[in-house]
């Protein structure tokens, strides 16, 4: 397939340096909360040096919490090592050209050790590692992911002012598929999708979603990997050029009482040797063997992996009834009320996953998707029948209602230690729990409201 335009190969972007159209190359790592994290190289250094050779970074940027805080727990990085370095090792089919920041292209790597043996724990391995388990079955992955967020007219300074109170959303009212709602911030849009385009990604479309100021700009599902490379720079870029045009945008899970922003996971299956669907066949609802075996997986390991999904405290706001992020354990066929909804047929038919939000790490939630997935082929699990009707009034097991008690699901999951290892299973288990017990911590403007007079 041919690379698309704003990809870049080697020899490309050393001409484009030599012509000084391009003087600077981002190289970047996903960390744990699904940010890039790296440094801005002159493209004469990242020729010469890190293209071959690459970089060095600080351990503890796979072990601290989201404000960049060094914490306890991690056999990966800590005080008692002496925060030593990894290897950032570009994967130079992800080069590309990043429009809105002028005169650079951007890299993501692999995160080595110096001995070359990669560092297990990092999202994109923890990937990798399941996307090698398909290969040996002779199958590839394919993914898309559909990312809500919320526009505010206030810039990033000025809500960080504000402490994110009374901020002024960029629609007043509910502009789900709303052509005028949508233009209001056309021009900010417009700018996102070209600037993706421009970044090698293929656009699909955007439209408004139901809260104020809330949208969404789809993207054309890809490989596995390449899907969740775009995801986190889509993230990224997004609030560059948010910023740059006066505004911000946030892709927390919930925001506020209204929806969420979610992030619902597209998945389906192919034969690797000839691209054929291998979810697809001649059962009920046109689905083969495989899809039953692969779905009821899914369905089964939901509450032990849902940690995969929604990763933290925020995450698990957005679970409300009626609010179109799921509260059962279901799978239904294009039921927007049920955990896992089934979309499509033939080449097309996919597993659709609702629980993550617009807060979800791409590669840790995929993984874990394939890893059930996996558990229900090796398993032979049985479907049960699709849920027809409304997923919440419906009496059945839920999806963890806290990050406690998914963490406490995934500590007893045997299931996350056989794919993805005792080693990875303690290390995300120590990121939830920091995360719970700053939480904890924490005095909240709720608690402020109901008790500093009142009792």
């Amino acid at each position: 397939m041919a690379a698309r335009p704003g990809m870049l190969t080697l020899d490309e972007l050393r001409a484009l340096a030599a012509a000084g159209t391009v003087d600077t190359v981002e190289l970047s790592l996903t960390d744990m909360q699904g940010r890039l994290q790296g440094k801005r190289l002159s493209a004469e250094f990242f020729l010469d040096e890190i293209a071959a050779h690459g970089a060095e970074a600080c351990s503890y940027l796979l072990a601290v919490d989201v404000e960049m805080n060094t914490v306890a727990g991690y056999e990966l990085s800590s005080w008692e090592t002496g925060y030593g370095d990894f290897v950032l090792r570009p994967d130079l089919s992800t080069l590309r050209l990043l429009p809105w920041q002028p005169g650079t292209a951007g890299v993501q790597a692999d995160v080595l050790w110096e001995s070359g043996e990669p560092v297990a724990a990092s999202p994109r391995q923890v990937l990798r590692t399941q996307l090698d388990r398909l290969a040996e079955r002779g199958l590839t992955a394919y993914a898309g992911t559909e990312l809500e967020f919320i526009v505010f007219q206030d810039t990033y300074e000025q809500a960080w002012s504000k402490g994110y109170r009374d901020l002024v959303p960029a629609n007043q009212y509910n502009v789900d598929y709303s052509v005028l709602g949508t233009a209001r911030i056309e021009p900010l849009l417009r700018a996102i999708r070209n600037g993706m385009t421009g970044a090698g990604m293929y656009v699909e479309s955007a439209k408004g979603e139901c809260n104020l100021g809330q949208h969404e700009i789809a993207f054309r599902y890809a490989d596995a990997m390449r899907t969740c490379d775009n995801h986190v720079l889509y993230k990224t870029g997004a609030k560059v050029i948010a910023a740059q045009q006066g505004c911000s945008l946030t892709f927390m899970s919930k925001f506020d009482r209204r929806e969420g922003n979610s992030c619902h996971i597209h998945l389906s299956l192919r034969a690797t040797e000839s691209d054929a669907p291998v979810l697809a066949g001649d059962g009920e609802h046109g689905f083969s063997p495989l899809m039953e075996h692969f779905l009821a997986g899914q369905q089964a390991a939901i509450r032990e992996l849902t940690l995969m999904y929604a990763p933290n405290i925020n995450s698990y706001k957005r679970f409300v009834a009626g609010s179109f992020a799921p509260t059962a354990v279901a799978w239904g066929q294009d039921n927007r009320t049920c955990a896992l909804r089934v979309v499509g047929h033939g080449m097309s038919l996919r597993v659709e996953n609702r629980v993550p939000g617009g807060d979800v790490n791409p590669y840790l939630a995929i993984a874990a998707m394939i890893a059930a997935g996996l558990d229900g082929i090796d398993r032979q699990l049985p479907l049960e029948p699709e849920f027809i009707g409304d997923a919440y009034a419906a009496q059945r097991e839920r999806v963890p209602a806290s990050l406690r008690e998914a963490a406490e699901c995934f500590a007893a999951s045997d299931l996350a230690r056989s794919a993805f290892g005792d080693k990875v299973v303690a290390h995300y288990l120590n990121a939830a729990r920091i995360e719970i017990e700053s939480f904890d911590a924490a005095v909240t403007d709720w608690e402020r409201y109901r008790g500093f007079e009142r009792l």
